[in-house]
């Protein structure tokens, strides 16, 4: 029953699965590399404070050539020495006022609070401490998993928005071609039919109230044929009075659904006009009285209601049925989606194709309670 729904969804989460695992994939392996440079920062600053360290001692013995090099191999990482509050020397700090003193003053005090620290034993129970912060290579890497991240939700979100886009245009071009071939295959028939009513017409042996019912039908089967037809094709509009469509449709549906359903019509004293393609709008609204009778189990009330405000035309549909879950509001619409044990899910894709991409209008559910009922409200635009 929900054979292509359940596809659709199961796709979506194997679709969000992987670029979840990608995407973590990712992050780990960035922050990984930050964190692995950040303790290579550090292990350098313990190298440097060492040799800082032993060039204080005055050791006469030591390699000189070689802890001047290790002090001045730092080019990158921002370093002060301080001995208390007092600078003993700085490294690879910008200094851009005149206010040398001021400037690295504050540029302690942001290292003690957002830095990091190394003590340096310089003896006889006298230490200096090194602060020292990230280079600037560092601090555009660890910004690099969240640039990374946004990219790839944006690529994810493209390709999402394109497999949706060409899936439905392929589901739109089945449509399309279904529509037309059914169409074409009704037209045959139909044609023959006519044929043989208008002899049983003037056949005089024959009871005409029959032959007329039959005219009814087979003039309804080539309505049907011709709302097929115009399925893909831009629909010609014209002014319908949606009070004059209701009525007619209405009075069509009560001959051909169970007595044991009520089908009360609501409307206005003035008449409501748009510009609709009429074919199109009455399949809607017998699509949503047919949806309704089933929801009924063929026993229930339908109520169709007419209002209007100063720009928009409100057709309501309620029934007393089982009624819907409010987590599948936005899913009835969707193809494939039925809660019928027969059908394809298609009718309620088709009725919110016709009326919002073919009269710019809107179709959802506008209430709805299990056990109680649900009604659909489409909305035109006035002429």
């Amino acid at each position: 029953m929900h054979y292509f729904y359940f596809n659709s969804r199961i796709g979506k989460y194997i679709f969000f699965l992987v670029a979840i695992v990608l995407v973590g994939g990712s992050l780990w392996i960035s922050n990984n590399l930050v964190k692995k440079l950040e303790l290579e920062e550090r292990n350098k600053m313990e190298i440097w404070a060492a040799a800082t360290s032993e060039l204080a001692s005055g050791d006469i013995d030591s390699n000189i050539e070689l802890i001047l090099t290790i002090i001045q191999s730092n080019t990158t990482i921002p370093v002060i020495v301080a001995e208390g509050d007092e600078i003993v020397q700085y490294s690879n700090i910008a200094i851009n006022t005149s206010d040398t003193t001021g400037f690295l003053s504050r540029k302690l005090q942001s290292l003690i609070k957002n830095g990091s620290s190394i003590d340096i034993d310089l003896g006889d129970g006298e230490k200096q401490i090194l602060y020292y912060e990230d280079s600037v290579l560092l601090k555009q890497l660890s910004y690099y998993p969240y640039i990374q991240l946004l990219v790839m939700i944006l690529f994810a979100l493209i390709a999402y928005v394109g497999l949706v886009s060409v899936k439905r245009a392929e589901q739109n071009k089945v449509w399309v071609g279904l529509s037309k071939e059914t169409a074409h295959q009704l037209g045959t028939p139909i044609s023959s039919l006519m044929a043989w009513i208008e002899l049983l017409k003037i056949n005089d042996s024959i009871d005409q109230s029959i032959v007329t019912d039959m005219d009814k039908d087979v003039k309804r089967l080539s309505t049907i044929a011709e709302r097929f037809s115009k399925i893909g094709s831009i629909p010609e509009k014209e002014l319908i009075y949606i009070n004059e469509l209701l009525e007619e449709t209405c009075n069509y549906m009560s001959t051909r659904i169970s007595k044991k359903v009520k089908l009360n019509l609501h409307l206005p004293h003035d008449a409501e006009g748009a510009m609709l393609c009429r074919a199109l709008v009455e399949w809607v609204i017998e699509n949503l009285c047919k949806n309704a009778v089933d929801a009924m189990g063929g026993e229930g009330k339908i109520d169709v209601n007419l209002t209007s405000d100063n720009k928009r035309i409100y057709i309501d549909i309620a029934d007393t049925g089982k009624g819907i879950a409010r987590k599948d509001f936005d899913n009835i619409f969707k193809p494939g989606f039925t809660t019928k044990k027969r059908g394809w899910g298609l009718g309620l894709t088709l009725a919110k194709r016709i009326i919002e991409e073919y009269h710019n209008g809107r179709i959802y559910i506008k209430e709805s309670e299990l056990g109680a009922g649900t009604t659909f409200r489409i909305e035109l635009h006035k002429a």
